[in-house]
């Protein structure tokens, strides 16, 4: 029996279908081989060609190209190319002088004139061709933060608010999916995502910064620290209002905030107890100074504060003591620098000052700024600056006064220091501004609440893109179920089902129902009724005040006002005199003598001599 017999037999079917195909391996290895050996032979024979065309003429390539090309495979032809095909200066029925223009490009190829502008000048980099706007509040908003990917943006304001965008969840509607106040009624003055993405660091007007994870719950809680101790690095943790953090960009469980309490503090998500390590800037005369910003390097070494006095101070992230670099005279002393950022080659360091300028340092000659730009108002101590992400470019925003013009977003040639471009943000100040890497979007935090999200459509990626495509969703309508009525004329009393009336009389009898309708209680008019007095309300404290200032005064006779029942009780007896009749005992008076009426009868100046 064949074996599809014997399938058929002991299984019950009698195969599994086609057989598979056999391949011999080694045959299409080489066939493969000889193939890519063509193939580079002929390119490298039109590499050649455009390279000495100068000297050969437009037939010498054909016979040339012809002759390399026969020289390989016979069942090819010349003008089978691997990839796409060459672009039009590079093919031979095009014009000769324009093959030996463009063959003489620097680096061997040619490119077009738009991308060579493009890459020279970097103002065509910035994605602001479209924009969308976030309303977060009707105040300032004061911090701004997106996480590694691009997916999630948070921002914070002077309204206590940390709101949640989720950029592929949100449609055309552009609503937060949380809202909520870590800090109760403290402003947020920074946040920002660890280096994965998964955690968030609020810090706000109180001494204890806040850990939060992706979805807004607490993780960690910085600990306070205590306000009595005269050496704060003797303390746990800050005693006075933050005003800056950030995260390491290379450990995930680090990170920094500076206070009021004259330190810079480094701290552990693992450890909520004491501060990591402490930071105390110094003016040259030994005595201490306010951080009101600080920032890493690039590469985590280095740790920078900007200060109260004018300084900008970097340490050694491993050596806290003494400082390593040291500026003196950064910004005008007693102006707030609001801004620290470190370029993407971690040499250059921009500082935004509160003195209406934007520096740039190079860190290993920290003696003198390399380039300085005035004029750019500044009213906010978190104002800030950042690289683009190819360095090319510095930007900043300014600030304006309530409807006294519009808030810019500033760009800076990082090589020449000239202002190549600026955007009107809105008829308020610029706080916030931060150049994604990743999706190529600028992000702006204003005063006047709102968060917008400038993108392109074509340089951009992701982001803002995802959610201007997605139609917004239509209010769901309440729905009103009604029961099926089966008619059933013929049917009996007892399985007859009610039928349907209409609401509406009913709705107008219970309207005129004091109870049903709900409603409320009229007026006192009169002296009052069921507990409640006229004229000031129905409350005991109404009537209370309302009598409190009466004048009472009686100004009859108390003799009159006493007796003035008496004869009608003496006439009528009714209350007391009846309950004594049988008790009550006769009064007997003395029968009064003639002497005793003589007397009455005396006058009375005759009695006052007696």
């Amino acid at each position: 029996m064949s074996d599809d017999g014997e399938m058929a037999s002991v299984m019950g079917f009698s195969g599994f279908g086609k057989k598979a195909r056999t391949f011999d391996l080694d045959a299409i290895f080489e066939q493969t081989r000889r193939t890519a050996i063509e193939r580079s032979q002929r390119a490298l024979g039109r590499f050649k060609t455009l390279c000495f065309l100068p000297a050969v003429s437009t037939g010498c390539i054909k016979q040339e190209s012809s002759g390399d090309s026969s020289s390989g495979s016979d069942s090819d032809s010349d003008s089978e190319l691997i990839g796409p095909p060459l672009p039009p200066q590079y093919t031979a029925q095009g014009d000769e002088d324009e093959l030996v223009r463009q063959s003489h490009q620097p680096g061997g190829t040619a490119h077009s004139d738009d991308e060579d502008d493009e890459e020279d000048n970097p103002v065509k980099k910035i994605p602001d061709t479209h924009e969308i706007t976030l309303q977060h509040g009707t105040k300032t908003v004061s911090a701004l933060c997106l996480d590694p990917s691009g997916a999630r943006l948070v921002t914070g304001g002077y309204d206590y608010d940390v709101r949640f965008w989720d950029f592929a969840g949100m449609d055309q509607a552009l609503q937060a999916f949380r809202s909520l106040q870590p800090c109760e009624c403290h402003q947020i003055k920074s946040l920002q995502y660890s280096i994965t993405g998964d955690v968030i660091l609020v810090v706000s007007g109180n001494a204890q910064a806040k850990v939060l994870d992706r979805d807004g719950f607490n993780v960690m809680e910085c600990v306070k620290g205590d306000q009595y101790i005269v050496d704060m690095a003797n303390t746990k943790g800050h005693t006075a209002m933050l005003n800056c953090g950030c995260w390491h960009p290379k450990t995930k469980e680090e990170f920094m905030t500076c206070s009021n309490d004259g330190t810079v503090r480094t701290w552990d998500v693992q450890s909520d107890k004491k501060h990591k390590s402490v930071f105390k800037p110094r003016s040259f005369q030994g005595k201490k100074v306010i951080p009101t910003c600080c920032a890493y390097s690039r590469d985590g070494k280095l740790v920078a504060a900007g200060c109260q006095d004018g300084t900008i101070q970097i340490w050694d992230r491993n050596l806290s003591v003494h400082t390593k670099f040291h500026c003196k005279q950064a910004h005008i002393p007693g102006s707030d620098t609001s801004c620290l950022s470190f370029s993407y080659d971690g040499v250059t360091l921009a500082s935004r000052g509160g003195d209406d300028t934007l520096k740039m340092w190079d860190i290993r000659n920290f003696r003198k700024p390399v380039n300085v730009a005035t004029g750019l108002t500044n009213y906010f101590t978190m104002t800030d600056c950042c690289f683009s992400p190819d360095d090319k470019l510095l930007v900043t925003g300014t600030s304006v006064k309530k409807e006294e013009g519009n808030g810019k977003l500033v760009f800076f040639d990082r090589a020449s220091f000239q202002k190549v471009y600026e955007i009107e943000v809105t008829n308020a100040s610029v706080v916030r501004c931060l150049w994604h890497p990743k999706l190529n979007q600028i992000m702006v935090g204003t005063g006047n609440g709102l968060a917008k999200v400038y993108y392109d459509p074509v340089k951009s990626h992701r982001g803002a893109k995802l959610c201007v495509v997605k139609s917004q969703r239509k209010e769901r309508q309440a729905e009103t179920l009604t029961q099926d009525y089966i008619i059933t004329p013929h049917a009996l009393p007892m399985f007859r089902e009610a039928r349907q009336r209409s609401t509406r009389k009913q709705l107008e009898k219970d309207r005129l129902d004091p109870k049903k309708s709900h409603k409320p209680e009229p007026p006192v008019s009169g002296p009052g009724r069921g507990g409640r007095v006229a004229a000031h309300g129905g409350t005991l404290s109404s009537f209370i005040v309302k009598n409190i200032a009466l004048d009472k005064t009686d100004d009859s006779n108390p003799r009159a006002a006493i007796l003035r029942h008496a004869k009608e009780a003496s006439d009528n007896p009714y209350w007391v005199a009846p309950a004594y009749t049988h008790t009550q005992p006769e009064p007997v008076f003395a029968e009064e003598s003639e002497e005793d009426e003589e007397a009455e009868k005396e006058p009375e100046w005759k009695k006052r001599k007696i």
